[in-house]
């Protein structure tokens, strides 16, 4: 098989059979035969001229033959050029604009329900799997605090100004006394009041490279292995909230897709660093298309996901929305719909922060 040509270099005819294929199997999940398209093209050919075209796609990388069957399906690469040079979007139709505009009701006080609501709606709406990623939290802090619980097991306590309360459990440095636990958190206490979560590490390292004379090695070994669980746990918090796991799972399903459903929850469920969810949105706002292997999110390769970063009033990315599902998504109406969600959450998002 040779490297896929760019949609430019192809005839009419090879591209209206390219086109025809794969808008057939997004529709229908089924390989598509010579006879089918025969039917199907405006131009008037013979099945053994559609038969040699299809030879040719192949050939070009663009369309594959699954098992024995005289049918065709488009390759990754073949969709990704679909959906690059050939896929229509549509807009949002009026019924789907009302739907989702009632589901993201406004006067919702809490964002996290906002968020699930969106969730709910998107699965609903689209008939997938649908992926909300919530904005970090970014209150000031207000006190840490260290507790021995064993030995081997420490607790770090963190309080933020809003008055949330987080813990996160650690291992502590070997021969830790209670005045090194007590140092450290008056340490921290001092330099940290006023810091956002993500500015923390920063500000210690750096207190700490201008105080190390001053903490002995145990202090700065508690305040370094503490604030490293903590910090970790927080860019990895569960802020990914999925819904419609059941639309994933057709009737009939074989052995091969429940595995494939399984693999890829297993995925959702074992991610913590979620800020990949954001760096595939990179490069402004806007719907971005991962298709199979392209997604990165996930060892899947089967998938596709239709995600889009939804900002607040500054324009800068606090989160992001998006639908997963087979490969075979109705892309041409699944986009518009994560593009408006994403436009609206990210108003209503902006109004309660």
């Amino acid at each position: 098989m040779t490297i896929a040509t760019p949609l430019s270099d192809l005839n009419n005819r090879s591209r209206e059979v390219f086109r025809q294929v794969v808008e057939s199997y997004l529709a229908t999940g089924d390989p598509v035969g010579s006879k089918t398209l025969t039917e199907a093209l405006t131009e008037k050919v013979s099945p053994a001229t559609v038969r040699n075209v299809m030879q040719d796609l192949e050939q070009l990388g663009l369309l594959d033959s699954p098992h024995s069957s005289a049918g065709r399906i488009p390759t990754q690469v073949g969709l990704r050029m679909f959906v690059d040079g050939l896929l229509e979007v549509g807009s949002v139709s009026g019924s789907e604009r009302t739907e989702i505009e009632r589901s993201l009701d406004s006067n919702e006080p809490d964002i996290g329900g906002l968020l699930s609501k969106a969730g709910l709606m998107l699965s609903g709406l689209t008939q997938g799997a649908s992926l909300v990623l919530t904005p970090k939290t970014e209150s000031p802090i207000k006190h840490l605090e260290f507790v021995a619980l064993s030995l081997d097991r420490a607790l770090v306590v963190l309080v933020t100004a809003d008055g949330q309360v987080e813990n996160r459990l650690f291992t502590p440095p070997m021969g830790l006394t209670p005045s090194a636990m007590r140092e450290a958190a008056n340490f921290l206490n001092t330099i940290l009041e006023g810091h956002t979560v993500s500015q923390m590490q920063s500000v210690v390292a750096h207190e700490i490279e201008r105080h190390r004379q001053e903490l002995d090695k145990l202090s700065q070994s508690l305040i370094e292995d503490g604030l490293a669980i903590w910090v970790d746990e927080q860019d990895g918090r569960d802020r990914l909230i999925v819904r419609g796991r059941a639309n994933l799972v057709e009737e009939g399903a074989s052995e091969i897709d429940l595995e494939r459903i399984r693999q890829l929850f297993d995925d959702l469920e074992r991610k913590r660093d979620l800020a990949q969810l954001l760096d595939l949105t990179e490069g402004g706002d806007g719907v971005r298309i991962f298709i199979g292997s392209e997604n990165k999110l996930f060892s899947l390769s089967g998938s596709s996901l239709v995600v889009s970063p939804y900002m607040n009033a500054e324009r800068k990315i606090i989160g992001a929305v998006g639908v997963i599902g087979p490969t075979r998504l109705n892309y041409g109406r699944i986009v518009p719909i994560v593009d408006y969600t994403a436009q609206l959450v990210g108003r209503l998002v902006s109004r309660r922060t």
